[in-house]
Protein backbone atom coordinates (compact mmCIF):
# COMPACT_ATOMS: atom_id res chain seq x y z
CA UNK A 1 0.00 0.00 0.00
CA UNK A 2 1.14 3.15 -1.00
CA UNK A 3 1.14 5.84 2.05
CA UNK A 4 2.94 9.37 -0.03
CA UNK A 5 2.76 10.36 -3.80
CA UNK A 6 5.39 12.98 -4.62
CA UNK A 7 4.28 15.28 -7.40
CA UNK A 8 6.85 17.61 -9.80
CA UNK A 9 4.65 20.31 -10.75
CA UNK A 10 4.85 21.69 -14.28
CA UNK A 11 4.75 19.42 -16.94
CA UNK A 12 3.70 16.73 -14.44
CA UNK A 13 0.67 18.08 -11.62
CA UNK A 14 -0.09 20.91 -14.22
CA UNK A 15 -1.22 21.52 -17.95
CA UNK A 16 0.44 23.48 -20.43
CA UNK A 17 -1.96 26.53 -19.40
CA UNK A 18 -0.28 25.91 -16.15
CA UNK A 19 -3.40 24.67 -14.07
CA UNK A 20 -4.30 21.43 -12.26
CA UNK A 21 -6.89 19.52 -14.16
CA UNK A 22 -10.33 19.06 -12.30
CA UNK A 23 -10.04 14.97 -12.98
CA UNK A 24 -6.62 15.31 -10.92
CA UNK A 25 -7.56 18.23 -8.42
CA UNK A 26 -10.71 15.38 -7.28
CA UNK A 27 -8.20 12.00 -7.43
CA UNK A 28 -5.68 13.88 -5.11
CA UNK A 29 -8.74 15.01 -3.13
CA UNK A 30 -10.11 11.45 -2.29
CA UNK A 31 -6.27 10.26 -1.51
CA UNK A 32 -5.88 12.95 1.20
CA UNK A 33 -8.87 11.78 2.20
CA UNK A 34 -7.40 7.69 2.57
CA UNK A 35 -4.96 9.40 4.56
CA UNK A 36 -2.54 9.36 2.05
CA UNK A 37 0.29 11.91 1.91
CA UNK A 38 0.48 14.26 -1.04
CA UNK A 39 3.51 16.40 -1.55
CA UNK A 40 4.19 18.61 -4.29
CA UNK A 41 8.18 18.50 -5.03
CA UNK A 42 9.14 20.79 -7.20
CA UNK A 43 12.24 23.20 -8.68
CA UNK A 44 10.49 26.22 -7.63
CA UNK A 45 10.46 28.44 -5.06
CA UNK A 46 7.98 28.24 -2.36
CA UNK A 47 6.73 31.58 -3.36
CA UNK A 48 5.99 30.06 -6.88
CA UNK A 49 4.23 26.95 -5.29
CA UNK A 50 1.88 28.78 -2.36
CA UNK A 51 -0.73 29.31 -4.99
CA UNK A 52 -1.30 25.46 -5.87
CA UNK A 53 -0.91 24.22 -2.51
CA UNK A 54 -3.96 26.54 -1.32
CA UNK A 55 -6.33 25.20 -3.93
CA UNK A 56 -5.32 21.49 -3.18
CA UNK A 57 -5.29 22.56 0.80
CA UNK A 58 -2.10 21.31 1.42
CA UNK A 59 -1.42 23.51 4.45
CA UNK A 60 -0.88 23.10 8.12
CA UNK A 61 0.99 20.56 10.48
CA UNK A 62 2.10 17.43 9.32
CA UNK A 63 2.05 19.04 5.65
CA UNK A 64 4.96 19.00 4.04
CA UNK A 65 6.50 20.30 0.41
CA UNK A 66 9.70 19.90 -1.45
CA UNK A 67 11.40 23.08 -3.17
CA UNK A 68 14.67 24.67 -4.87
CA UNK A 69 14.35 20.83 -5.61
CA UNK A 70 15.17 19.45 -2.81
CA UNK A 71 17.59 22.53 -1.24
CA UNK A 72 14.74 22.61 1.07
CA UNK A 73 11.85 20.77 2.92
CA UNK A 74 9.41 22.28 5.31
CA UNK A 75 6.71 21.32 7.32
CA UNK A 76 4.11 23.56 6.59
CA UNK A 77 2.23 24.02 9.85
CA UNK A 78 5.39 25.11 11.85
CA UNK A 79 7.38 26.36 9.54
CA UNK A 80 10.02 24.39 10.28
CA UNK A 81 13.25 23.57 7.41
CA UNK A 82 13.32 19.42 7.92
CA UNK A 83 16.00 19.31 5.17
CA UNK A 84 18.21 22.25 3.76
CA UNK A 85 21.16 22.15 1.60
CA UNK A 86 22.51 24.90 -0.32
CA UNK A 87 25.13 26.83 -1.89
CA UNK A 88 27.10 29.88 -1.42
CA UNK A 89 28.37 33.16 -3.18
CA UNK A 90 31.67 32.05 -4.23
CA UNK A 91 29.81 28.44 -6.42
CA UNK A 92 27.34 30.82 -7.96
CA UNK A 93 30.26 32.95 -9.01
CA UNK A 94 32.22 29.51 -10.67
CA UNK A 95 28.85 28.95 -12.41
CA UNK A 96 28.80 32.02 -13.79
CA UNK A 97 32.03 32.13 -15.31
CA UNK A 98 31.06 28.75 -16.73
CA UNK A 99 27.98 30.39 -18.45
CA UNK A 100 29.93 33.23 -19.51
CA UNK A 101 32.53 30.96 -21.22
CA UNK A 102 29.68 28.79 -22.81
CA UNK A 103 28.42 31.89 -24.27
CA UNK A 104 24.92 31.57 -22.21
CA UNK A 105 23.54 33.31 -19.53
CA UNK A 106 22.67 32.56 -16.02
CA UNK A 107 21.06 33.57 -12.78
CA UNK A 108 20.82 32.52 -9.24
CA UNK A 109 18.15 32.43 -6.25
CA UNK A 110 19.26 34.19 -2.89
CA UNK A 111 16.56 35.21 -0.09
CA UNK A 112 18.33 38.68 0.24
CA UNK A 113 18.30 39.74 -3.37
CA UNK A 114 15.44 37.99 -4.89
CA UNK A 115 16.57 36.21 -8.44
CA UNK A 116 20.01 37.53 -9.73
CA UNK A 117 21.64 38.05 -13.11
CA UNK A 118 24.56 39.84 -14.00
CA UNK A 119 22.19 40.58 -17.54
CA UNK A 120 19.03 40.39 -18.06
CA UNK A 121 17.61 37.80 -20.21
CA UNK A 122 14.53 35.86 -21.65
CA UNK A 123 14.71 32.79 -19.39
CA UNK A 124 15.18 35.05 -16.18
CA UNK A 125 11.96 36.76 -17.35
CA UNK A 126 10.21 33.24 -17.75
CA UNK A 127 11.22 32.39 -14.41
CA UNK A 128 10.38 35.79 -12.35
CA UNK A 129 7.30 35.56 -14.50
CA UNK A 130 6.51 32.25 -13.16
CA UNK A 131 7.62 32.14 -10.00
CA UNK A 132 6.25 36.19 -9.22
CA UNK A 133 9.89 37.13 -7.61
CA UNK A 134 11.46 40.42 -8.13
CA UNK A 135 15.12 40.15 -10.42
CA UNK A 136 18.03 41.56 -9.05
CA UNK A 137 20.57 42.89 -12.61
CA UNK A 138 23.92 43.16 -10.66
CA UNK A 139 27.40 40.80 -11.14
CA UNK A 140 27.64 37.98 -9.13
CA UNK A 141 31.17 39.36 -8.27
CA UNK A 142 29.27 41.64 -6.12
CA UNK A 143 28.46 38.81 -3.86
CA UNK A 144 30.26 37.64 -1.03
CA UNK A 145 31.98 34.35 -1.06
CA UNK A 146 29.78 33.31 1.92
CA UNK A 147 26.84 35.17 0.98
CA UNK A 148 23.92 32.17 1.12
CA UNK A 149 22.50 31.46 -2.19
CA UNK A 150 19.95 28.87 -2.87
CA UNK A 151 20.82 27.52 -6.15
CA UNK A 152 22.68 28.76 -9.11
CA UNK A 153 21.17 28.41 -13.46
CA UNK A 154 22.73 28.28 -16.43
CA UNK A 155 19.95 29.37 -18.87
CA UNK A 156 19.48 29.69 -22.70
CA UNK A 157 17.93 28.53 -26.01
CA UNK A 158 17.07 25.25 -25.66
CA UNK A 159 19.54 23.42 -28.14
CA UNK A 160 22.70 26.03 -27.21
CA UNK A 161 22.02 25.01 -23.66
CA UNK A 162 22.12 21.15 -24.71
CA UNK A 163 24.76 21.24 -26.50
CA UNK A 164 26.91 23.12 -23.87
CA UNK A 165 26.29 20.25 -20.85
CA UNK A 166 28.96 18.07 -22.91
CA UNK A 167 31.60 20.50 -22.69
CA UNK A 168 30.98 21.22 -18.33
CA UNK A 169 34.22 20.21 -17.39
CA UNK A 170 34.26 17.24 -14.65
CA UNK A 171 35.02 19.09 -11.75
CA UNK A 172 31.67 21.01 -11.36
CA UNK A 173 30.25 17.50 -11.11
CA UNK A 174 32.24 16.64 -8.26
CA UNK A 175 31.12 20.04 -6.82
CA UNK A 176 27.39 19.89 -7.46
CA UNK A 177 23.79 18.01 -7.96
CA UNK A 178 23.61 19.20 -11.39
CA UNK A 179 20.34 18.81 -13.26
CA UNK A 180 18.50 20.16 -16.38
CA UNK A 181 14.94 20.95 -15.16
CA UNK A 182 13.28 22.27 -18.29
CA UNK A 183 15.27 22.82 -21.92
CA UNK A 184 16.41 25.70 -21.12
CA UNK A 185 17.04 25.41 -17.49
CA UNK A 186 19.96 23.93 -16.06
CA UNK A 187 20.50 24.29 -12.75
CA UNK A 188 23.07 23.83 -9.90
CA UNK A 189 22.49 22.95 -6.36
CA UNK A 190 24.78 21.50 -3.69
CA UNK A 191 25.38 17.98 -3.58
CA UNK A 192 23.58 16.82 -1.05
CA UNK A 193 20.47 18.63 -2.29
CA UNK A 194 17.45 16.62 -5.22
CA UNK A 195 14.33 15.87 -5.07
CA UNK A 196 14.90 12.50 -3.96
CA UNK A 197 16.93 13.60 -1.06
CA UNK A 198 13.71 15.79 -0.50
CA UNK A 199 10.71 13.11 -0.69
CA UNK A 200 13.20 10.73 1.21
CA UNK A 201 13.45 13.51 4.30
CA UNK A 202 9.89 13.34 4.14
CA UNK A 203 8.59 10.09 4.57
CA UNK A 204 11.97 9.29 7.25
CA UNK A 205 10.04 11.94 9.40
CA UNK A 206 7.11 10.24 9.22
CA UNK A 207 8.43 6.41 8.94
CA UNK A 208 7.57 5.58 5.74
CA UNK A 209 9.79 3.47 3.62
CA UNK A 210 10.44 3.76 0.30
CA UNK A 211 8.78 1.25 -1.23
CA UNK A 212 5.51 2.69 0.02
CA UNK A 213 6.13 6.02 -1.74
CA UNK A 214 5.01 7.31 -5.27
CA UNK A 215 7.10 9.57 -7.39
CA UNK A 216 6.20 10.99 -10.51
CA UNK A 217 7.98 13.84 -13.17
CA UNK A 218 8.57 14.54 -16.29
CA UNK A 219 12.44 15.55 -16.26
CA UNK A 220 15.55 15.19 -15.49
CA UNK A 221 15.52 17.25 -11.81
CA UNK A 222 12.95 14.57 -11.22
CA UNK A 223 15.40 11.50 -11.75
CA UNK A 224 16.43 11.22 -8.36
CA UNK A 225 13.14 11.42 -6.92
CA UNK A 226 11.92 8.28 -9.40
CA UNK A 227 14.81 6.33 -8.41
CA UNK A 228 14.27 6.82 -4.77
CA UNK A 229 10.89 5.74 -4.98
CA UNK A 230 9.07 2.55 -4.70
CA UNK A 231 6.93 3.37 -8.11
CA UNK A 232 8.73 5.62 -9.60
CA UNK A 233 6.38 7.29 -12.95
CA UNK A 234 6.75 9.35 -15.77
CA UNK A 235 4.50 11.49 -18.07
CA UNK A 236 3.96 10.59 -21.37
CA UNK A 237 5.54 14.04 -22.31
CA UNK A 238 7.99 13.06 -20.16
CA UNK A 239 12.36 13.54 -21.43
CA UNK A 240 13.35 10.29 -23.17
CA UNK A 241 15.29 9.50 -20.35
CA UNK A 242 13.21 10.01 -17.74
CA UNK A 243 11.12 7.66 -19.36
CA UNK A 244 13.69 5.48 -19.69
CA UNK A 245 14.26 4.97 -15.53
CA UNK A 246 10.74 5.13 -15.10
CA UNK A 247 8.55 2.12 -13.69
CA UNK A 248 5.58 3.00 -15.38
CA UNK A 249 4.35 5.52 -18.09
CA UNK A 250 1.32 7.47 -17.24
CA UNK A 251 -1.11 9.90 -19.87
CA UNK A 252 0.47 12.96 -20.41
CA UNK A 253 -0.22 16.35 -18.06
CA UNK A 254 -2.57 17.90 -20.58
CA UNK A 255 -4.78 14.22 -20.26
CA UNK A 256 -4.88 13.82 -16.26
CA UNK A 257 -1.93 11.99 -15.97
CA UNK A 258 -1.44 12.18 -12.29
CA UNK A 259 -5.15 11.31 -12.19
CA UNK A 260 -4.51 8.43 -13.91
CA UNK A 261 -1.39 7.29 -11.13
CA UNK A 262 -3.96 7.82 -8.00
CA UNK A 263 -6.57 6.22 -9.52
CA UNK A 264 -4.58 3.02 -10.80
CA UNK A 265 -1.82 2.67 -7.49
CA UNK A 266 -3.95 4.05 -4.68
CA UNK A 267 -8.06 4.30 -4.91
CA UNK A 268 -8.21 1.26 -6.84
CA UNK A 269 -6.00 -0.98 -3.93
CA UNK A 270 -8.32 0.29 -1.04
Amino acid sequence: MYKLIALDMDGTLLTSDKTISEPTKNAIAKARQMGVKVVLASGRPLDGMQAKLDELGIAGDNEFVVYFNGSMVKELGSGKLIHTAIIDGAKAKQVAELAQQLGLDCHAFSHQHGLITPKLNEYTHIEATINQIPVTEMSFNQLEDDHPIIKAMIVGEPEKLTASISHIPSIFYDQFTIVQSAPFFLEFLNLDSNKGVGVGAIAEYLGIEPKEVICVGDAENDHHMLEYAGLGVAMENAMPQTKAIADHITASNNDHGVAKVIEDFILNTH
